[in-house]
């Protein structure tokens, strides 16, 4: 079956004029391509009080038609569905974990994403923009290259037993860095593949001395399992800080970032705050911890809608 098409004006118009000559309606569908039932309502709809079909008047009662086909707003303000969109946005969160988190609570009264991103597309919901509120700002998705393979491994993500390929206990992370622009520094990013419960220490240079550093920092009072890190020559001392934390430093393929992807996926996520060329000298590390408390406290899909915090502080 065909997908319905409206009438174009080209169409009416030369419906008007087989009408005039007499011509069958059956005859007038075949000529158009259209079924008969399709013509008949088209007449039906857009003739005159007196009968007469015209594609002047056809034209204008369409057009008239379509100006009051507007979809109503399912979002309207000083509505409770309103306020908790308006609330969970403020907070970063998703339109698609807020119209999850809502639609558990109100089977009968649910609401899509799409009605949430349109929403605040369209302005209707007050401070609430794209580029201040979406993860990507609105923009289309864009990869980063990952960096050639500069040390020399000696576990490697092939390696990696069952316990954590399958995400099934706490402590096994995934490191990585965010750079912002040159000599402006940057963060050391640490992810809990259990829990994706997230670590960021500010740093001032990319140097393996600082990345050490900043490892033994972020996992003051934590024990890791395991650790793994993509191949940039910033982790050179590995083999160091793997000793010191007593645990196995794993490293994944070159030009993989998927094999970290729960890393990749929380740099994204902080780069709402950190864009790119960000100079990262102006900002703290309270500064940091405030937008990583936002991502540890939102829930997660992925988490059964717990947040990253309650899992990996088992409350």
């Amino acid at each position: 079956m065909k997908p319905y098409t409206h009438f174009t004006p080209e169409e009416r118009v030369c419906l008007e004029v087989m009408r005039k000559k007499g011509i069958k309606i059956s005859e007038i569908a075949k000529s158009l391509k259209r079924d008969r039932s399709s013509v008949y309502r088209e007449i039906k709809r857009n003739q005159s009080q007196t009968g007469e079909y015209t594609a002047v008047n056809a034209i204008y009662l369409y057009k008239s038609r379509r100006k009051r086909s507007v979809r109503r707003a399912r979002i309207k303000p000083d509505s409770n569905i309103y306020r908790f969109i308006r609330k969970r946005l403020k907070k970063y969160w998703s339109p698609e974990l807020i119209s999850e988190k809502w639609n558990k609570k109100h089977v009968n009264n649910r609401i899509a994403f799409a009605t949430i991103y349109r929403a605040v597309k369209n302005g209707t919901i007050n401070g609430i923009t794209p580029g201040n509120n979406f993860r990507r700002r609105g923009k289309p998705v864009t990869r980063d290259r990952s960096r050639f393979n500069t040390i020399q491994p000696e576990h490697t993500i092939h390696e990696w037993p069952e316990e954590i390929k399958q995400r099934i206990r706490l402590g096994d992370w995934e490191g990585d860095t965010l750079r912002g622009s040159p000599g402006k520094g940057g963060l050391l990013t640490l992810v809990d593949r259990r829990s994706r419960y997230l670590i960021a220490v500010l740093i001032q240079s990319y140097s393996s001395k600082s990345l050490k550093a900043a490892l033994l920092q972020a996992f003051k009072g934590i024990h890791p399992k395991s650790l793994t890190l993509d191949n940039g020559s910033e982790f050179a001392l590995f083999r160091e800080f793997e000793k010191e934390l007593d645990t196995t430093v794993y490293f994944a393929d070159p030009h993989s970032p998927w094999q970290r992807g729960s890393n990749e996926n929380m740099n994204g996520l902080l780069r709402f705050w950190f864009p790119k060329s960000f100079d990262f000298r102006t900002v703290s590390q309270a500064d940091v911890d405030y937008a990583v408390d936002l991502i540890n406290s939102r829930p997660r899909a992925c988490l059964n809608y717990r947040s990253p915090k309650q899992i990996f502080c088992r409350t």
